[in-house]
């Protein structure tokens, strides 16, 4: 499938609010957000020569979303950490915070996707579904092993 340019902003005008909505979700800032998109947009543009199905698309861009929003986060929490004298005290919610972050890091990159629109993003599982291309029964059993997943993570912080 070759998509020019004009092809992919119409692609791109499906899914774009979307796209920012998610970004803001996990990374809850809009400067941030703003950039994880364009970044996503860009990579997207770039490597549009290897999505296969013009149908996947939506998925596609927002799995690139997500990977650079995962990315994000982790410099973030790196360069907080380095940030943070030693003896400075850890506040409980900044540790709780830390801790969800790890748990949703052990999902692997659909179960992240699938996580974040339901939980942050406040998406049904019928319109988490449509974005990805499945049935949202299995939107929802793959949301529950996630969370359980997680639930486990932090029973063990």
């Amino acid at each position: 499938m070759i998509v020019d340019a004009a092809g992919f902003t119409e692609l791109y005008k499906t899914v774009y609010r979307d796209l920012y909505r998610f970004a803001l979700c996990m990374l809850r800032h809009s400067q941030d957000a703003e950039d994880a998109v364009s970044e996503a947009v860009l990579a997207a543009y770039e490597n549009i020569h290897k999505l296969r199905k013009e149908e996947a698309f939506r998925a596609w861009i927002f799995t690139i979303l997500a990977n650079v929003c995962r990315k994000k986060l982790k410099g973030k929490e790196r360069t907080e950490q380095e940030l943070l004298p030693h003896h400075a005290k850890e506040e409980p919610c900044d540790g709780l915070r830390i801790d969800v972050q790890k748990a949703f890091f052990i999902l692997d990159g659909e179960e992240q996707t699938i996580v974040a629109l339901s939980v942050f993003g406040g998406y049904t599982s019928r319109e988490i579904g449509e974005m990805l291309k499945m049935n949202a029964n299995t939107v929802r059993s793959r949301r529950s092993r996630a969370l359980e997943k997680m639930s486990v993570v932090l029973k063990e912080e």
